[in-house]
C-alpha cells in the first residue's frame, strides 16, 4: 500500500468534512462545528454536517443520505471531531456508526468535552472498526477553536473589533460629536463584512459609556443570518432602558454588580473576571467584543481575548480617542483593509 496516497487521499476528503462543518457556522452554539464523508472504493456515497444545536449530528446526516446501507460495511467514515459517545439531545454518533459496521473511520481531531474525550474512538476500536486520528489535527481544531476555547478555558471566545485611524484615534473627542450614533472609520463595505461576522458569534458586547455615547442596535440587519445575544457590561446601572439595545430585535443580558451579587466597590479587573464565569455558566460560547477604548483594553490587560480584528482607516483625526494599546505589532499581511491578530 502506497501510504503517501493514501495520507493524500485521508486529507482530501477530511478537508471536505471541514468545508462542510462551516457551513453551521454562527447555528449550532454549543456545538462545534462538525462535517462527515463516507467513502466507498473512492467514492463518495454520503456527506452530511451538524446545523443546528439540538439537530442530527454529521455521522448521522451522512450515513441517513447514503441510499444503500449494504455499502456502509465496506466503507470508510470521515468526520473532523471525534464521533460522540453519549447521549445528549441526541443519540451517541459512536452507536449509531457501530451499529451500521462502518469498515474504518478517519477523525481530524480528539473531543475535548469532558463525556467525549477518547470515548468515542475507545468504543469504535472495541467494536473491531479501525480508527485513525490526527488527519488535518491542526486545521479541525482551528475549525473549533470558540469550542475548544469553552471545554479548555472555561470561558468564551473572544473577538476583539475596533477600527482606528491613520493617526492612532478610534473616535473624536466628546466634545466635537453632535450626535447620539456610532462613528465609523470604516467604509461601508467593511461595515457589512462586520454585520456578517455578527451572525457567525453567538454574541456582542460592548460597554455602559458606548451604549450612553452611540445608542447602537448591535444586530445583524445588512446581511442574512441571526443576531447575536447582545451583552452589556454596566456595572453601576446607567444604561436607560429606552436605548435601542433593549429593544424587541434581538435577547440582551444587561451586567451589573447586582446581576452578578457583586459590592460596589469590586476592581473593574475583579468585574470582568465575574463576567466572564457568569457567561461561561449561561452557555454563551462566543463573543465579539465592539465596545469603547476602556472596555477593550481592559479584555487587553487582562490576557482574557483569543483575536483582534482591526480596521486601518484612511481617515485622520489628528485628536480624539486613542486605540487600544495591544502589544502587538499592528501589520496588514491577509490583502484586506483589515488586520487579524492572534494571541499566543
Amino acid at each position: 500500500m502506497d501510504l503517501k496516497k493514501e495520507n493524500t487521499r485521508h486529507e482530501i476528503y477530511m478537508r471536505r468534512c471541514l468545508d462542510l462543518a462551516v457551513k453551521g457556522l454562527g447555528k449550532t452554539y454549543p456545538n462545534p462545528l462538525v462535517g462527515s464523508v463516507i467513502v466507498h472504493n473512492n467514492v463518495v456515497i454520503g456527506e452530511g454536517w451538524h446545523r443546528r444545536a439540538g439537530e442530527a449530528h454529521a455521522e448521522v446526516n451522512a450515513i441517513a443520505s447514503v441510499k444503500n446501507k449494504a455499502l456502509l460495511k465496506e466503507s470508510t467514515l470521515y468526520v473532523n471531531l471525534e464521533p460522540c459517545n453519549h447521549t445528549g439531545k441526541t443519540p451517541p454518533c459512536s452507536t449509531l456508526i457501530v451499529s451500521h459496521q462502518l469498515k474504518k473511520v478517519v477523525v481530524g481531531c480528539i473531543d475535548p468535552f469532558e463525556k467525549v474525550n477518547g470515548s468515542g474512538i475507545h468504543r469504535l476500536k472495541e467494536a473491531g472498526i479501525e480508527v485513525i486520528v490526527g488527519v488535518l489535527e491542526k486545521e479541525s481544531q482551528e475549525l473549533n477553536k470558540r469550542f475548544f476555547t469553552v471545554q479548555q478555558k472555561k470561558r468564551p471566545y473572544i473577538i476583539l473589533k475596533w477600527a482606528e485611524s491613520t493617526d492612532g484615534f478610534m473616535a473624536p473627542l466628546a466634545s466635537e460629536r453632535t450626535e447620539r450614533k456610532p462613528v465609523f472609520l470604516s467604509s461601508k463595505a467593511d461595515q457589512v463584512l462586520v454585520h456578517q461576522w455578527r451572525t457567525q458569534e453567538e454574541a456582542i458586547l460592548v460597554g455602559a459609556q458606548t451604549v450612553i455615547d452611540d445608542n447602537p442596535k448591535l444586530t445583524s440587519r445588512w446581511v442574512k443570518g441571526g443576531n447575536p445575544i447582545r451583552i452589556v457590561l454596566d456595572p453601576n446601572n446607567r444604561t436607560e432602558k429606552s436605548a435601542n439595545i433593549f429593544d424587541e430585535e434581538a435577547k440582551t443580558v444587561h451586567i451589573t454588580k447586582a446581576v452578578l451579587g457583586l459590592e460596589k466597590n469590586i476592581s473593574p479587573k475583579a468585574f470582568l473576571s465575574k463576567t466572564l464565569a457568569f457567561l461561561y455558566d449561561i452557555g454563551i460560547s462566543s463573543i465579539l467584543v465592539e465596545g469603547g477604548r476602556t472596555t477593550l483594553q481592559h479584555f487587553i490587560d487582562q490576557a482574557q481575548w483569543d483575536e483582534a480584528r482591526i480596521f486601518i482607516s484612511t481617515v485622520k483625526l489628528k485628536e480624539g480617542i486613542l486605540a487600544p494599546s495591544i502589544g502587538f505589532e499592528k501589520r496588514n499581511e491577509n490583502g484586506e483593509n483589515f488586520m487579524i491578530i492572534r494571541r499566543p
